[in-house]
């Protein structure tokens, strides 16, 4: 064969091969971009939540899925993300879903509030929502009793919370009868049972309530979310722990029909990204919270005292009160609110067995120091 004819047999073969690779890479669906909003504001470590998980994805998915995630407020004000996302304004939204309780009140339960429920931590209560049923049920919620076009999972971690912020010192229940504090879903309602004046508005509006006076005390999250807000500026007394939100979880929502049109390995992606969001977030959240203890301590002078025992203890009567009432009114309330009891009954006493109290060793080698009295408590 003479050099001419083989170059030009070369030159075909690498023209074959090209046209191959440029039909090949036509048929690659250009990336997709879900358009999210959380409810939370920019600078707080909630969105670095909702940030983490949308890097997980578009690493799983090899950039062919990307999240953006807007701050609460960008397209919708912060309480709004559930309808946004419902009629598609938005693709999805990362919140909390006891905001949503003036719709439904069994939203609350899938956030895990309050009470655990019935003890379980954050570990428990991921174990009822895929192993026990409650994925089902979370979905049957929003789509089913709500007739909303969404689906959910649960996403962020951010407890235990703090049982919150006060102008000034409160020794048992009856101190912070008539206060007005900032409380949000149904846990404002308990409060209300409990004597506290509640108002409902988002964690941005804090600190100007506080500071213009229309709040004397504020529950957030604790530890460094209430740091980036600026609570200790405003507040002298900080309160551990609650047993409003022992084990809460935020949520992802996403629109149903986004949902569906996704491939299966991008579904995938997002479900194996939300569990890896609540595991690498939450042990560095850990870490950030002890250094903003201390900051709060040693740079703003709070004085963090223990949540008077008789408060917590109220507190459960008064939710164990309000579940035994909304259950014998709404049943799906009451099917979710048995589902959770009957697994608790299983795992809760069985960790008791098998888990040494965390106090035992963090006794032994970090013995807990007296709490420091706080000025102008009565004694």
């Amino acid at each position: 064969m003479r050099a001419s004819c083989r170059n030009a047999l070369v030159l075909a073969v690498l023209a074959t091969g090209l046209g191959f690779a440029e039909t090949a890479s036509s048929q690659q669906p250009a990336p997709r971009t879900l358009k999210m909003q959380s409810t939370w504001p920019a600078s707080s470590t909630l969105q670095e939540n909702f940030k983490f998980f949308a890097e997980r994805v578009d690493k799983l998915t090899s950039g062919q899925l990307k999240v953006e995630t807007m701050a609460g407020g960008q397209v919708v004000p912060p309480f709004e993300v559930l309808d946004a996302t419902h009629k598609k304004v938005l693709d999805g939204a990362h919140a909390v879903s006891y905001y949503w309780i003036g719709k439904h009140k069994a939203t609350t339960l899938f956030a895990s509030t309050p009470a655990g429920p019935f003890g379980m931590d954050h570990m428990d209560f991921l174990g009822w929502v895929y192993e026990g049923g409650g994925l089902e049920m979370y979905w049957d919620m929003y789509q089913k009793e709500m007739k909303l076009n969404v689906v959910a999972f649960p996403i962020l971690p951010s407890s235990p919370q703090a049982f919150g912020w006060f102008k000034r010192p409160i020794k048992n229940l009856a101190d912070f009868k008539g206060m007005k504090c900032r409380q949000t879903g149904i846990v404002a309602e308990i409060f209300q049972k409990m004597g506290m004046q509640t108002v409902n508005m988002p964690g941005g509006e804090i600190v100007p309530s506080a500071q213009r006076g229309v709040i004397d005390c504020a529950e957030w999250v604790g530890g460094i979310e209430d740091l980036r807000l600026g609570l200790p500026q405003v507040f002298k007394y900080h309160y551990v722990p609650g047993m409003h939100e022992p084990s809460v979880f935020g949520e992802l929502l996403i629109n149903n029909d986004v949902w569906t049109s996704l491939p299966a390995q991008q579904q995938e992606a997002i479900r194996s990204a939300t569990i890896e969001t609540i595991v690498r977030w939450s042990i560095r959240w850990q870490k950030q919270n002890a250094d903003a203890m201390e900051e709060m301590r040693t740079k703003y002078g709070t004085v963090i005292l223990r949540t008077p025992p008789d408060i917590l203890i109220a507190f459960l009567k008064a939710w164990d009160e309000m579940a035994r009432e909304e259950s014998a009114k709404n049943p799906f309330f009451k099917k979710v609110l048995d589902s959770q009891r009957e697994y608790a009954s299983k795992v809760v006493p069985a960790k008791r067995f098998l888990y040494p109290p965390y106090s035992f060793a963090a006794n032994y080698y970090w013995p807990e120091k007296p709490a420091v009295a706080a000025k102008g408590a009565k004694k």
